[in-house]
């Protein structure tokens, strides 16, 4: 029959949803295939919905190592501490402070992404700028990026925002440091002025005071003056009178030289007898050491040998005993061989008995033998206890000797030397006696010089009285001009100073300029933002998904005089129809979960245009090209996702993703959905949907006019593939091409293409089908 193209297309269409109808376990995986990639949307915008705000839980070890510093001007500051300080109130990271071991382990094993360690010269490096010696104070960053490829990009944002606060922190400080500095030295200059003010007036007013005061005082000085010289007269009487005193000290030291020198005669007479009488006592002493140890020594000896006698015999004694002992145990044991009424018992028990009693008075000289040794070694003891105290007393005896000697030797002719030292201390007293009765006639010389200086004096005191009315009136005119500084225009720049707020200045040196944040299309959510991604990968994956699970060949079971074209519409409208749920469900399960919109409605109606361009796409490489237009898609996949700006903006991104940029639909999918989530701009919704149009028209031209081009290409592809009886493959319908019974046989597939074959009588299926016919 003929028919228009659009009814054969329906046709087809209509077939297709009857056949799904009619087999409910297929309902079951339709349901799969629009169910599933919505997962794969929804599972990932939830994991991406706001990860930044969980970096407390990534792990920073902190190492705090240093000591401090201190300065004059800053005073002590701790730096190190400050900065733990601040990170423990800090939850942007999950800050954890160990010692530098436990850090560099933490990292290494990767429970810690990275370690911060603050050398122990941090606050010494950062004072050094007060000494003009400057070093630049460093921190120790430490990362491990294997552990994570986004952690080391996080904890190099933490690690900028420590060094960036640091730096705030320093120059607030330096700030608020210099303007106290200026503060004080402003408050302190005018507060020496005015003090010097003050100070110079008061010293002023003293200094007028006291020339007055020196003008009566030279006024009563004459008078004094007077006095004096006749204070001066009776200071000489009282000079001659001390001349006359050291005379007579003179002739007393002459008399002290001669008693020394009669003692020093004295004390040589004394030391001689006492030398001899030394001499003659520690030789006696010598004699009668010697004498009493070769006394004591031949005491001992006889006492040794008394000793080892008395141990020979206690030996020989209780072998004695022991032997008779054993004597006694034989003729025990005879006797109890023996008759004991026999002649022969009887006297073995008399021989026994006196053995016995011969044996007991033996032990009993044994005893007394054992005495006698503790008494001779008691005896040698004491021997050498005495033997020591003689020793002892000898020692002590020659100890004194020697101190004696010791004196004769040491103290007397120390006593000699005093002696002589008092005489020569004698003569110098007297030579400095005489030098004294020197410097007295001198003073006298001198008092009747002053006496003269004294008419002189009065005569310049009158002259000085004169002068010191000039310099008082000249004091008085200082007074007035120091008076009139208050007034100057020095003062008035002072107090400006020394109104500066540090704490102010502080503040805008730390942040001098503010940022006001005025934020274009916000995004509440980064899920929000990376659902436009999300969002075209499932609608990709979802079109996709449909070329694998379902046959893309139509076959012509039902429909008479079909073509390709035709049957590439209606394949097309029941993969379209699939599609559209697809859409709707992921896009309404995006407003579910909480994806930010601009508006609901064109975000729902994007979804389902993106995932039936995307279709139009995917469906006509893998009509066209088989199972390589399938593979196209899967690169297309792979090329899009780095290089459509799904991530990452794509100046970022390598040479190659940007010149592949314009070309592929992602970057135009993305960019209509971001409209429709974050705000609509100046018609880039209209060109974005546009440049998607462009797409399909391009992948419908394919799909209509150059399937049949390509169709031989795809037939003989498939066929090879067929013979390996492992890889799927269909049998591509061309117009006007039929199925024999050698190409079924050769193909597995091409009897498998249609869902429902004609069946003979006997059950067996047909192994030819009638092709597509021609327009």
């Amino acid at each position: 029959m003929s028919s228009a193209g659009a009814p054969n297309a329906w046709a087809v269409f209509r077939r297709d949803l009857g056949r799904l109808a009619r087999v409910s376990k297929a309902w079951i995986i339709i349901v799969g295939v629009i169910v599933t990639p919505s997962l794969y949307a929804w599972f990932n915008i939830i994991a991406f919905w706001d990860p930044y705000s969980n970096t407390q839980s990534v792990s920073v070890a902190i190492v705090n190592q240093d000591e401090g510093a201190t300065s004059d001007l800053t005073g002590p500051i701790d730096v190190g501490g400050e900065l733990v300080a601040e990170l423990e109130k800090d939850h942007q990271l999950g800050w954890t402070f160990l010692d530098e071991d436990e850090a560099m382990d933490a990292v290494r094993s990767g429970d810690s992404y990275a370690a911060i360690v603050i050398p122990p010269d941090f606050s010494r490096d950062f004072l050094s700028v007060t000494t003009g010696e400057i070093t630049r104070p460093e921190l120790k960053y430490y990362i491990n990026e294997k552990a994570n490829a986004i952690a080391p990009k996080i904890t190099d944002v933490g690690a900028s925002t420590l060094d960036r606060q640091i730096n705030s922190t320093f120059v607030s400080t330096v700030s608020r440091v210099i303007t106290e500095q200026l503060q004080a030295a402003g408050i302190d200059v005018e507060g020496r002025l005015t003090e010097a003010r003050d100070d110079s007036i008061s010293a002023l007013d003293d200094a007028v005071a006291k020339v007055a005061a020196a003008r009566t005082n030279l006024g009563d000085l004459q008078p004094a003056l007077t006095d004096g010289q006749g204070r001066l007269a009776r200071a000489a009487d009282t000079l001659r009178k001390v001349d006359r005193t050291l005379a007579d000290v003179q002739r007393s030291i002459a008399q002290a030289q001669t008693l020394a020198a009669e003692a020093q005669q004295e004390l040589l007479t004394v030391t001689d007898k006492v030398t001899s009488a030394y001499v003659e006592g520690a030789g006696l002493l010598a004699d009668a050491s010697g004498r009493m140890s070769v006394s004591i020594a031949t005491l001992s000896a006889g006492l040794q040998q008394a000793n080892v006698a008395v141990g020979t015999a206690i030996d020989d004694m209780t072998a004695v005993i022991k032997a008779n002992g054993t004597a006694l145990d034989e003729l025990q044991a005879a006797l109890d061989q023996l008759d004991p009424a026999s002649d022969a018992a009887q006297k073995l028990r008399t021989a026994i008995d006196a053995l016995q009693q011969r044996n007991a008075d033996d032990q009993q000289v044994l005893e007394q033998l054992k005495t006698l040794n503790g008494d001779v070694t008691n005896t040698i003891a004491s021997v050498d206890a005495a033997a020591g105290k003689v020793d002892a007393a000898v020692s002590q005896a020659a100890t004194s000797a020697g101190d004696i000697r010791k004196a004769l030797m040491t103290s007397v002719p120390d006593l000699n030397r005093a002696m002589s030292a008092l005489s020569s201390s004698a003569d110098g007293f007297s030579a400095a006696v005489g030098a004294q009765r020197s410097q007295v006639t001198q003073a006298q010389s001198l008092l009747a010089g002053l006496k003269t200086q004294l008419a002189s004096t009065t005569t310049a005191l009158t002259a000085l009285d004169g002068n010191l009315a000039t310099a008082e009136e000249g004091l008085g005119t200082v007074r007035t001009d120091v008076l009139a500084l208050g007034s100057a225009d020095l003062w008035n720049r002072l107090s400006e100073i020394s109104g500066l707020d540090p704490a102010q200045i502080a503040d805008f040196m730390a942040s001098p300029v503010q940022v006001h944040e005025n934020v274009m299309f916000p995004t509440q959510a980064y899920g929000s933002a990376m659902a436009a991604l999300f969002t075209n990968l499932s609608l990709w994956i979802g079109a996709f998904v449909l070329m694998v699970i379902f046959r893309l060949e139509v076959d012509t079971e039902g429909i008479e005089g079909i073509s390709v074209r035709q049957a590439y519409l209606g394949r097309w409208m029941l993969f379209a129809a699939i599609v559209f749920f697809q859409s709707l469900l992921v896009s309404i399960g995006d407003l579910v979960i909480g994806v930010q919109t601009a508006n609901a409605f064109a975000f729902v109606g994007t979804s389902v245009l993106i995932g039936l361009a995307y279709l139009s796409i995917i469906y006509a490489l893998s009509v066209c090209f088989g199972i390589v237009g399938k593979g196209l898609c899967i690169l297309l996949v792979i090329f899009q996702i780095p290089g459509a700006s799904g991530l990452y903006p794509i100046e970022m991104m390598p040479d190659f993703f940007r010149g592949l940029y314009p070309f592929l639909p992602f970057t135009y999918g993305i960019d209509a959905l971001r409209e429709t989530i974050s705000g609509f701009y100046d018609g880039h919704w209209w060109q974005a949907m546009g440049t998607l149009a462009v797409f399909v028209a391009l992948a419908f031209a394919l799909g209509l006019f150059l399937r049949r081009r390509l169709g031989n290409f795809a037939l003989l592809f498939n066929r090879r593939l067929a013979e390996s009886e492992l890889l799927v493959s269909e049998d591509v319908q061309i117009v006007g091409r039929r199925s024999t019974p050698r190409s079924s046989a050769r193909s597995p597939t091409a009897t498998a293409s249609a869902p429902r074959t004609p069946r003979g009588r006997g059950g067996s299926p047909s192994t030819t089908r009638p092709g597509c016919g021609s327009r």
